[in-house]
């Protein structure tokens, strides 16, 4: 039996389901990312009321959000990526409440465009959940809602008045806290206009029905530009981000190119964007399952539309309508950013620009399939192709960071095992990691959360540095020894220098491992960034503590098995002692396990430990394999066998023996 009007009631089920599919079947696997990590920090040692004076100068109305939030919900990811979902659930029905007041006669198209606005393809950074909730997706419902409430108040005259209150109310809650909608605001001009032309003949009455009916509107929106221009310039602005506004001459090829841009990605090309990123690797699992989630939901979702019955209107006028403000909200969802100076990149960091476009990049798609596509079975099957492959794209892009978060948590064990504790002022040094989301500022804050679990507020005892991205700057001037050196993460910062640091390394398919002078390592690494072999010299082992009463953690991870990074980790801690027997236990446990590395470098600690036990038939035949296995490794042996050498008291069979490993490594060039 087909469904009646009443299946209207079936929706917020419905947006439900939808969210939970696109984003939360892998919602046990994902974490905090980005700058997800300071705040969550900041929440747990500095309390949820450090966020009103950390944001006053950079966001002074963001602070609040942040405050109400923090507290109701404790720093853990699972809790905030639960949060996510119910806040994407609630931005789907409040567009499909705005869209619904403005076209009450085209329900269906209102509810298909607020399911792709829900599962909007171009926007991939849903699992920042912590940093996206309160800084755009809080404020975004309130906008959305001002819309409904506009159109409410334009709609019921009885009720005008209080219907225009609430909407002005949200629009202040809605543009004031961040700048990512401040200039969607002429959409709603244009949703005025949608009502007024049913009932105002003449485009010249039309544009002064609605300006009328707009100016509230306008006039808080000024409001908040004012406020913006004055913050930004004599108000007290100081962002901790190098982002500045585009200095570049505005030509006309520019301005154009732009708008091409973001009408080609937001309007078009993200549709069927994850067609292109799985046709890359079409027999990854991964792949196959998002094929395989985009086809179920291709068929629950025509089989739920075809039982819809929705009573609607010619849907000529529309589509043109839908077409015409999805362009400008697309256009004018591009101008904070662009203003910016910004990338519109997708699959980055820099996608969360899309937020502010999305909304007009679903009405746009909704509009052209309603005008160009009569059949209504076709036209079915269409709309219910675009959500599920925004279903699959976000699916997609839930195993990207369900990757990160995996790394991420490699990482934070890898430092646990092979730094239990260190010397508090500690900074630790590298190129850069291996991970996509993170920066050093992001790995800052659990490295004080991991080191500092008694913290109390002062200086920051810990940081991480990329020295690709800080070296000359500020933060870290120069590499010579007694630099000093500073990161702030919000109100607190570090403060050290660069003759107490340990420089680190985290290979793409390795163990991290903490980096040694005194072992050669800048030869060992030699091809390696210069970034990271420059760095080298100041890394000083003494400032990690052996034989800590606790071992460092993150409170919400739980220890992953043990398998070859672990052994290593530890097997380097024991090297560092000189624990030779120890060494060689653990590696030779890790392997009568079935464990052994990806990266030949990771043998270099074995093979010495072997060696100075005076194993040396061990230490070769495990060198020759190292070198089979990479030759780049060379140096790396030729340091060590050089080491054995200077330590080798040992005369006759034993001194040949290295002698001519030295030999055959040609280590005396």
């Amino acid at each position: 039996m087909k469904a009646n009007h009443s299946s209207e009631r079936s929706f917020p089920l419905l947006f439900l389901i939808v969210t939970i599919v696109a984003y939360g079947l892998l919602l046990p696997l994902t974490g905090f990312y980005w700058d997800d990590l300071p705040f969550a920090w900041i929440a747990q040692f500095l309390g949820s009321w450090e966020f009103i004076p950390a944001f006053s100068q950079v966001r002074p109305f963001l602070g609040p959000i942040f405050f109400v939030t923090t507290s109701l919900i404790p720093p853990v990811p699972l809790y905030w990526q639960i949060f996510a979902i119910l806040i994407r659930c609630l931005s789907g029905l409040a567009t499909w409440f705005a869209l619904n007041q403005i076209w009450p006669h085209h329900r269906r198209q209102t509810l298909i465009a607020s399911l792709l606005f829900l599962v909007f393809p171009g926007y991939s950074q849903h699992w920042v959940a912590f940093t996206h909730i309160n800084q755009e997706w809080i404020p975004f419902i309130f906008y959305l809602l001002s819309f409904g409430f506009t159109a409410r108040a334009l709609r019921n005259p009885d009720k005008f008045v209080s219907n225009t209150l609430y909407a002005l109310l949200l629009l202040i809650a809605g543009v004031f806290p961040t700048e990512y909608f401040v200039s969607i605001e002429p959409m709603r001009f244009l949703f005025i206009w949608v009502m007024i032309s049913e009932q105002v003949n003449g485009l010249g009455q039309r544009f002064i029905e609605s300006l009328k009916r707009w100016l509230p509107y306008l006039f808080i929106w000024l409001a908040n530009g004012a406020w913006l221009a004055y913050f930004y310039t004599i108000g007290g602005y100081d962002s901790l981000y190098d982002v500045e506004v585009i200095k570049e001459p505005l030509t006309l090829l520019r301005i154009l190119s732009t708008m091409g841009e973001a009408l080609w990605k937001a309007g078009v090309y993200v549709w069927v964007q994850v067609l292109v990123l799985a046709s890359k690797a079409l027999t990854a699992p991964t792949t196959l399952l998002t094929f395989g989630l985009i086809a179920i939901a291709f068929i629950l979702i025509v089989f739920y539309l075809k039982r819809l019955n929705l009573s609607e209107t010619e849907t000529r006028i529309f589509a043109i309508s839908a077409i015409v403000i999805g362009l400008a909200g697309i256009l004018l969802g591009r101008i904070p950013s662009f203003a910016a100076g910004l990338p519109l990149t997708l699959q980055s960091s820099y996608d969360r620009f899309m937020v502010s476009m999305m909304l007009g990049g679903s009405l746009f798609v909704t509009g052209l399939i309603e005008l160009f596509i009569r059949n209504p079975r076709i036209k079915t099957y269409a709309f219910a192709l675009l959500i599920a492959l925004g279903i699959g794209q976000q699916f997609f892009n839930a195993n990207i960071f369900r990757r990160d978060w995996a790394k991420q948590q490699e990482i934070y064990w890898q430092l646990a095992w092979r730094i239990p504790a260190m010397r508090p002022n500690t900074a630790l040094l590298t190129d850069q990691m291996p991970i996509d989301y993170e920066t050093d500022l992001s790995f800052t804050a659990p490295l004080n959360w991991m080191y500092a679990p008694n913290y109390e507020r002062s200086n920051l005892p810990y940081a991480l540095f990329y020295t690709e991205k800080r070296l000359g700057g500020v933060s870290l001037p120069s590499l010579e020894p007694n630099t000093e050196i500073s990161l702030p993460v919000r109100r607190v910062s570090f403060q050290g220098s660069t003759s107490q640091a340990l420089t680190i390394y985290m290979p793409q398919n390795g163990c991290l491992r903490v980096l040694d002078p005194g072992r050669g390592d800048e030869i060992t690494y030699g091809r390696q960034s210069r970034f990271l072999v420059d760095a080298i010299p100041l890394s000083d082992l003494s400032n990690i503590i052996v034989d800590a009463d606790r071992t460092a953690r993150l409170p919400f991870l739980s220890e992953p098995e043990h398998t070859w990074c672990y052994y290593f980790a530890k097997a380097e801690l024991h090297h560092q002692q000189g624990d030779w027997d120890r060494v060689i236990g653990l590696i030779d446990e890790a392997r009568a396990l079935g464990y052994e590395p990806e990266d030949p470098f990771e043998w270099l600690t074995y093979i010495e430990a072997q060696a100075l036990t005076g194993n040396i038939e061990a230490a070769e035949k495990v060198s020759n394999s190292a070198f089979k296995q990479d030759n780049g490794v060379r140096k790396g042996l030729c340091e060590v066998w050089k080491r054995v050498q200077s330590k080798n008291s040992a005369q006759g069979e034993a001194e040949t023996r290295i002698n001519q490993v030295l030999a055959n490594f040609q280590c005396t060039r």
